[in-house]
C-alpha cells in the first residue's frame, strides 16, 4: 500500500512532542517486599526485583518507536512509564518531555493509550462508540463531536461497519482488526499528538496487522504524531514502518536507533542474518551479544542518527510546576451524567437477559406467587398468619437475590470507567449519579410488574393507600439491592468472588432478620448484624401496612370459640412494631441505597485514581 509523504512536524500549530528517558530504572516493591528487605547483620536477605533497569531511550515527532524484546524483558511497563500511567515517585531516573520533567495528570490527558485488551461496549455500534468517546472527550456538543466521528470513521476504515455492533468473540459482532481500529480510534478522537499502544497486532492476522500498522504510519506522516507502540514478532513488512526500534532484555536497553543501525550492531557483534529471517526476530535470539556490548560507544559511533531526529523538533515548552493550570473537564457533570445516561439506556435495553428477562421475571413472579398464596389475606386463624408471614419472607428473598444477575453488566462496566477516567474524560461521581438515575425508572417498572398482581391475588390489605405503599417497597428493596451490588462489584476482583461474597452476606441478613430469630435471642456480639440487615426494615414495613393503622385495631387474626384472641394492633405489639416505624424504616432504606452507592463511589474513585 503506497503511504503519503510526509508532512513536516513543525509546520503546524499544533505542538509535537519529544519524549526521552535517562538512566530510568523500576522495581517492584510490594509490602511483603519491604519486609524481606530488612538487613540481616548489614546484608539484604534478596535483592529487589527489577523491570527496568538504567534504560536510556527517545521517541521523536512524527515517527514510530517500537519497544520490542522477549516476554517479559519490561516493554509494557516501560510504554506505561512513558505514558505517565506509573507515578515518577516510583521511578528513579527522570521522563522527559521535550526537554522538561513530565507533568503525569497533564501529559495523560493530552495522550492517548490503547490498552492490549479491547475494553469496549459489545452492544453498541462502531459509529456510537465513536461518537459516545468524542462527546466525553470534547468540547462543542453533538455536531462537533459528529464531524469528528465521520473524519475519524474515513481515516480508519471503518465506514463500512459503522452501524453494525461491537460483538463480543467470533459468533457476532465485527472482526478483531475492525475491533483493534475502534479501540485506536476511542483514543485518537481527541486527536491527541502522543498516541502509546500496547500490542496494537495481537490476535490478529498478518493481513489485519499489516492494515492497523499501515494505519499508524499514515497517522505519523500525515498529522506529525508520536506514536510509542510495545510489539513482540512483527512480519517484515510491519517492522519496516517503524522509524525506531528500542529493544529490551532483562530490563536493560540493548538497542536504541533505527532497523538499520540494528542490522550493522548485528554485524559488528559477528553475526550474519540469514535469509528470511527479519532482523527484530534474530537479534531476539542472539540479544545476549548485544548486551555486552557497550551501548553508550556504539551510540556515539552513529550522532548523526540523534541530531537528525532532534533537528525537527519543535522546542515549545512543556508543563512545568509554576504555569500549571488546574485540570478541567470537557464537559459538566449535568453534561457528563446526561451523555453516560444515553449511553447506559442503550446498553440496557439491547441486553435482553438483564431488560426482556428482568421484565418477564418480575411479571410471572408475581402471577405465580399470587395463585400460591391466593386470597390467603383475607383468611383468618393462626396457619393464615403463618401463610402471609413466609409470604412476605420469601417476597423478599425473591426480591433482594434477584438484583445479582446484574454484577457482570458492573464488572465489565468497570474495566471501561476506569480506563475512560484515567484519560480525564469524565469524572467518577458523574457515571455513578447517571447509573443511579437510570436505575430509578427501570426498577420503578419492575416493581410495579411484581407488585400489581401479587398483591390483589394474594388478597393483602383491601385499600389503594396500602397498595401503593407495598409497591413503594418492593421498589425501595430492589434499589437497596442494585445498590449493594453496584457497591461490591466495585470491590470485588472477579465475578465468582463477588457472586460468594454478595450471597454470603445476602445469608446472612436474611438469617438476622428477624424472621428466624428475634432480636431478643440473638447473642448481643451479633446484634449489629440484625441492624445491618436489608430484610429487617422492609419485612416490618410489610406488617405494619397489613396489620397496622386504624384497621388493625378492628381486624381479627385469630378467632377461638366466636371470640377474638388477638388483633392485628396486638400481633404488632407482640413484634414489637409501631406504627410510626412505617415511615422511620423507608428513611433507613433510603440511607442503605445512598449509603452504598456513595461507598461505590468511594471505591471506584479510589480504583481510577490509585497509582501502581
Amino acid at each position: 500500500m503506497e503511504l503519503p509523504v510526509k508532512a513536516p512536524v513543525s509546520g503546524g500549530q499544533k505542538t509535537s512532542y519529544r519524549l526521552e528517558t535517562k538512566n530510568l530504572s523500576y522495581k517492584l516493591c510490594s509490602k511483603l517486599d519491604e519486609l524481606d528487605f530488612i538487613y540481616c547483620g548489614g546484608t539484604p536477605r534478596r535483592a529487589p526485583k527489577f523491570i527496568l533497569r538504567d534504560v536510556n531511550c527517545a521517541a521523536s515527532p512524527g515517527e514510530i518507536t517500537a519497544i520490542a524484546g522477549p516476554s517479559g524483558a519490561g516493554k509494557t511497563t516501560l510504554l506505561e512509564i512513558l505514558a505517565g500511567k506509573i507515578p515518577s515517585c516510583k521511578v528513579s531516573g527522570q521522563v522527559l518531555v521535550n526537554s522538561q520533567p513530565m507533568n503525569a495528570k497533564h501529559f495523560r490527558r493530552l495522550s492517548g493509550f490503547v490498552t492490549q485488551d479491547d475494553s469496549l461496549f459489545p452492544l453498541l455500534t462502531v459509529k456510537e462508540t465513536l461518537l459516545y468517546s468524542a462527546l466525553l472527550r470534547l468540547p462543542g456538543g453533538r455536531k462537533e463531536a459528529a464531524s469528528r466521528v465521520r473524519r475519524l470513521l474515513k481515516e480508519l476504515g471503518l465506514e463500512h461497519v459503522s452501524d453494525s455492533r461491537i460483538g463480543e468473540g467470533s459468533d457476532w459482532g465485527i472482526s478483531g482488526g475492525e475491533r483493534r481500529r475502534v479501540s485506536i480510534g476511542v483514543d485518537l478522537v481527541h486527536d491527541p499528538a502522543v498516541v502509546f499502544i500496547d500490542e496494537p497486532t495481537s490476535g490478529l492476522d498478518s493481513a489485519s496487522a499489516l492494515h492497523v500498522a499501515t494505519l499508524l504510519k499514515s497517522m505519523v506522516l500525515n498529522q506529525g504524531k508520536t506514536i510509542v507502540l510495545t510489539i513482540h514478532q512483527p512480519s517484515f513488512r510491519i517492522l519496516e514502518l517503524f522509524d525506531r526500534l528500542v529493544l529490551l532484555s532483562n530490563g536493560y536497553a540493548v538497542h536504541d536507533g533505527s532497523l538499520h543501525f540494528l542490522e550493522e550492531r548485528l554485524r559488528f557483534s559477528g553475526h550474519q542474518i540469514p535469509l528470511h529471517v527479519n532482523v527484530l526476530e534474530f537479534s531476539i535470539d542472539v540479544i545476549e551479544s548485544l548486551s555486552k556490548q557497550n551501548s553508550v560507544s556504539l551510540n556515539n559511533q552513529c550522532p548523526h542518527e540523534i541530531r537528525h531526529n532532534e533537528g525537527h523538533i519543535a522546542r515549545t515548552l512543556y508543563f512545568n510546576n509554576h504555569q500549571e493550570k488546574p485540570l478541567c473537564y470537557p464537559n459538566s457533570i449535568l453534561e457528563e451524567v446526561s451523555i453516560l445516561g444515553q449511553r447506559f439506556c442503550s446498553n440496557i435495553f439491547r441486553t435482553k437477559q438483564l431488560f426482556v428477562a428482568r421484565v418477564i421475571q418480575a411479571l410471572v413472579a408475581g402471577l405465580i406467587l399470587g395463585t400460591i398464596f391466593l386470597n390467603v389475606g383475607k383468611k383468618t386463624g393462626q396457619v393464615a398468619l403463618q401463610t402471609r408471614i413466609g409470604f412476605f419472607a420469601f417476597s423478599l428473598t425473591f426480591l433482594l437475590s434477584s438484583s445479582t444477575e446484574g454484577l457482570p453488566i458492573f464488572l465489565q462496566e468497570r474495566r471501561i470507567l476506569m480506563r475512560e477516567t484515567s484519560r480525564g474524560a469524565y469524572r467518577v461521581s458523574s457515571y455513578v449519579l447517571s447509573n443511579t438515575l437510570i436505575f430509578l425508572p427501570f426498577l420503578l417498572m419492575v416493581a410495579l410488574l411484581y407488585s400489581t398482581p401479587v398483591y390483589w391475588l394474594v388478597g393483602l390489605r383491601m385499600s389503594i393507600y396500602g397498595f401503593l405503599y407495598f409497591s413503594l417497597v418492593v421498589w425501595m428493596v430492589i434499589l437497596m439491592s442494585n445498590s449493594f451490588v453496584a457497591c461490591f462489584s466495585a470491590l470485588v476482583p472477579n465475578f465468582i468472588m463477588g457472586t460468594s461474597v454478595i450471597s454470603g452476606l445476602m445469608g446472612s441478613f436474611f438469617l438476622f432478620s428477624g424472621y428466624f430469630i428475634t432480636k431478643s435471642k440473638i447473642p448481643s456480639y451479633w446484634v449489629f448484624m440484625h441492624y445491618l440487615s436489608l430484610f429487617k426494615y422492609p419485612f416490618e414495613c410489610f406488617l405494619i401496612n397489613e396489620y397496622g393503622g386504624e384497621q388493625g385495631n378492628e381486624r381479627c387474626l385469630v378467632y377461638d370459640k366466636g371470640r377474638c384472641n388477638l388483633y392485628g394492633s396486638g400481633f404488632l405489639r407482640q413484634q414489637g412494631l409501631k406504627d410510626s416505624q412505617k415511615w422511620s424504616n423507608l428513611a433507613v432504606m433510603l440511607g442503605f441505597i445512598i449509603g452504598y452507592r456513595v461507598l461505590c463511589f468511594v471505591i471506584l474513585w479510589f480504583r481510577c485514581y490509585r497509582r501502581r
